[in-house]
């Protein structure tokens, strides 16, 4: 005949703990039957959190705010002389430039655009300056320009070495546009250049593409001398 159970002390649950000498080892491997399941999970979550608290802690750098090494530049077609780019095409700064500033709490930004004639130019240069105030741009960085991609499609990203923090060029299929960024001390520079053709053209000289390329790296070095802080 089955019975109830008997109840004893052994089963009273405000007593502590089993002693280590009355445990069974398979008892003593899963550390007795007084340590509770949720304890275990309270340490994983403890030592979750570390681990979290620790990659947040990492990851903060990029969220402070970056010392900016340069200054803001009210006027960058006084800044951007583009002397060498000119030696190409002409003084850039003869036909009437465009400049524009935009003072934003996050980021500070100025560009100038500059053409080699009036009416429909055949070489057009571009230059802007973003200084981020609030974020890291390094993190984004390095993102393809979308607005690029869907106005001519894959670009060819060329490193640039003793430029800046991090540099590169990128270049459309068949090299009339090219677009140099510079990352350094908080701030992205940008100086693009757009042709229709690399031929002799409104009294400007044929050139090819690397020459263009090198005349924007040397402009760029001027540029970023000019707004050192």
């Amino acid at each position: 005949m089955i019975t109830d159970p008997e109840i004893d002390g052994d089963w009273d649950t405000a007593q502590g703990a089993e002693s280590p000498e009355r445990l069974t080892p398979r008892e003593r491997a899963r550390g007795g039957p007084g340590v509770r399941p949720w304890l275990w999970a309270l340490g994983g979550l403890v030592v979750a959190s570390a681990v979290w608290a620790g990659g947040l802690y990492a990851f903060g750098d990029r969220l402070s705010e970056p010392t900016l090494s340069y200054r803001p530049s009210k006027n960058l077609c006084e800044d951007f002389k583009a002397r060498t780019l000119s030696g190409l095409t002409g003084d850039l700064h003869k036909q009437r430039p465009m400049n524009q500033e935009s003072d934003h709490p996050a980021v500070y930004g100025a560009v100038c655009r500059l053409n080699n004639v009036e009416g429909m130019p055949d070489f057009v240069v571009a230059a802007q300056v973003d200084l981020h105030k609030k974020t890291d741009p390094s993190t984004e960085f390095d993102v393809p320009p979308l607005a690029d991609i869907a106005t001519i499609g894959d670009v060819r990203a060329e490193a640039v070495s003793d430029l800046g923090e991090r540099a590169v060029v990128l270049t459309s299929f068949g090299g009339t546009e090219q677009k140099l960024k510079v990352l350094d001390g908080g701030a992205v520079f940008t100086v693009q250049v757009s042709v229709s053709t690399y031929n002799e053209k409104n009294g400007r000289p044929a050139t090819d593409a690397t020459a263009v390329q090198a005349a924007m790296i040397e402009d760029m070095r001027a540029l970023m001398a000019a707004l050192r802080k």
